[in-house]
């Protein structure tokens, strides 16, 4: 847990990739697991091995619509007589004979006895004589059983997320029930007497709390089993029974505000009170104020207030989390170079992260303007964007035609 000797309690700023290191550290794999049908498993992540019960293929079939036949039969013969035809679903129940093939079609089996398939293009049918072009070796457009995978073979391992692909393989080898991790729960809230609900109208100094949807689109696409508490009202005792709340039925407590050093709210008082939280200041533009530590059972992480802050600290710091907590590994994002369009102005000192799009010209060379302004209050600069630009702590500013860093959105900015 962190202490006051940590290095996030220090006055200086931390560079982000030392944050998340030391955060990482922090947090534990989710133990639990269940068992879940196929249908319910996309974004799960699978907590055993898995092999497959059969062989993939589960028999010889063709790749092409043609003629299945002895290859060697054509040592002898330029035409062979048709006796019968396999349809997926339907194979060739006769007898395979000298000289002989069969009209089959794609995926259907390929007969014993039968070795190589010539796709239709390639052949002349006169009545019940076929006539074939020289295919260019034995098992030409065969695709052999097991030749993807044996029965026994591993296909997925353990900490293995489910999307679309594996759904498709898990259906092929018949896993029907799938052991996965326990999904994360995440609980979250918004303080504030200035919050108000969407569809109300706005009194004198209030404001619709958006950084509540914000997080909550976030949460879906990290996959995790979420908790809306709502606005909670600046009352200590309304704060208090809502960290209480959240941190006995979530294994994470997600807030945003309430973490900068000149806030004058109750929100720092009852974590201290009620867990062991420490306020980190990062080298990171936007955001850098969060908060992290543990209350109760479940890990604490206070986001800063402001929009597009609130996002990128999400992205960058609890989203690694969140991926060790469900029992993925960790990869760092996609990073690559793209040529500025336009000037950029930056201030030496921390990481920034401008929010930017990502084309390609007419050489197709990848290039990058920024989305406009880039307040951390402008949260339009977030939806306009399907990239950041990476500006490293030390750069100052960044002149029209520089490469730059560039990161493009994944699946959870998307």
């Amino acid at each position: 847990m962190p202490s006051k000797a940590d290095p996030c309690s220090q006055p200086s700023l931390m560079h982000p990739d030392e944050a998340i290191a030391l955060l990482l550290k922090q947090v534990n794999t989710v133990d639990d697991s269940e068992v879940v049908p196929l249908p319910q498993a996309l974004g799960r992540v699978l907590a055993e091995d898995l092999a497959s019960s059969i062989d993939l293929p589960p028999f010889n079939n063709s790749a092409m619509d043609g003629y299945a036949f002895r290859f060697d039969d054509l040592t002898s013969n330029d035409s062979l007589t048709l006796i019968g035809q396999s349809f997926a679903g339907h194979p060739f129940k006769g007898v395979p004979k000298p000289n002989t093939c069969i009209r089959i079609m794609t995926g259907a089996p390929v007969p014993d006895g039968y070795d190589t398939v010539q796709m239709q293009e390639k052949v002349e049918a006169k009545e019940n004589s076929i006539f074939i072009e020289t295919p260019k070796a034995k098992g030409t457009n065969v695709r052999y059983r097991g030749e993807e995978v044996k029965a026994g073979q591993k296909v997925l391992i353990s900490g293995t997320q489910i999307g679309a692909a594996e759904m498709g393989v898990l259906a092929t080898i018949g896993a029907n029930q799938l052991r996965v991790t326990r999904q994360v729960k995440v609980a979250f809230f918004s303080t504030g007497d200035e919050l108000r609900p969407v569809g109300t109208e706005l009194a004198p100094g209030q404001i619709y709390d958006s950084n509540r949807y914000s997080i909550q689109g976030l949460l879906s696409r990290a996959n995790v089993e979420w908790i809306d508490m709502g606005v909670i009202a600046d009352d200590p005792e309304a704060i208090r029974h809502a960290f209480r709340n959240a941190s006995a039925n979530a294994d994470m407590v997600l807030t945003s505000g309430g973490v900068s050093v000149g806030d004058a709210d109750y929100t720092k008082q009852i974590l201290d009170e009620e867990g062991e939280v420490t306020f980190w200041k990062l080298a990171i533009k936007p955001g850098k104020p969060f908060a992290f530590g543990h209350l109760g059972k479940a890990i604490f992480c206070g986001l800063p207030g402001n929009p597009v802050s609130s996002m990128v600290t999400f992205y960058k710091l609890v989203w690694p989390l969140l991926n060790k907590m469900q029992g993925l590994p960790q990869s760092k994002p996609l990073q690559l170079k793209a040529k500025l369009k336009g000037n950029l102005r930056k201030f030496p000192g921390r990481v920034e992260y401008q929010r930017g799009i990502l084309t390609n010209n007419e050489d197709g060379e990848a290039e990058v303007c920024i989305t406009g302004g880039q307040g951390s209050g402008m949260l339009t600069s977030m939806s306009l964007a399907n990239c950041f630009v990476i500006l490293s702590q030390e750069q100052g500013d960044t002149i029209d035609g520089t490469m730059v860093t560039v990161e493009p959105f994944n699946s959870v900015l998307c």
